[in-house]
Formats: structure tokens, C-alpha cells, sequence
């Protein structure tokens, strides 16, 4: 009888590891996800300056004809 609780006694042990390993990842992505949130807060103003600044720069792009530009040989 004792050859059947020990497969019993280490499929639980090997559980137990793979419960604590999936818990640790758990918590490393949580923490991944706030560092990524905190990022995205501190970038927003800065992202919205960049935007603008294209858009005044699109604006002010004088329209060529499609034969103009540099010609390479």
C-alpha cells in the first residue's frame, strides 16, 4: 500500500511547486502591468506635444508635384 501513497505524496509536492511558480508569475505580471500603466501616465503629455507638433507640421508641408523631389542615378 505504501507504493501507491508515495506517486500520491510526490504528484502533490510536484502541484505544490507548480501552484508557487504560477503564483510568482501572477505577481510579476501584476507588477509588470502597474510599471507599464505608470509609463504610459508619465508619456501621455508628452505623446500629445509630439502629435500636435506633426499636425502643424503636416499642415505646413508645401504640396509638391510628383515629378519634383530628388532624383538619385
Amino acid at each position: 500500500m505504501t507504493w501507491v501513497a508515495v506517486p500520491v505524496a510526490l504528484g502533490s509536492a510536484g502541484l505544490a511547486v507548480l501552484a508557487y511558480a504560477a503564483f510568482r508569475v501572477y505577481l510579476g505580471v501584476r507588477r509588470f502591468g502597474r510599471e507599464l500603466e505608470r509609463t504610459r501616465q508619465r508619456l501621455g503629455p508628452k505623446q500629445s506635444a509630439l502629435r500636435g507638433e506633426l499636425s502643424d507640421l503636416q499642415a505646413a508641408r508645401i504640396p509638391q508635384r510628383p515629378g519634383d523631389g530628388v532624383r538619385s542615378s
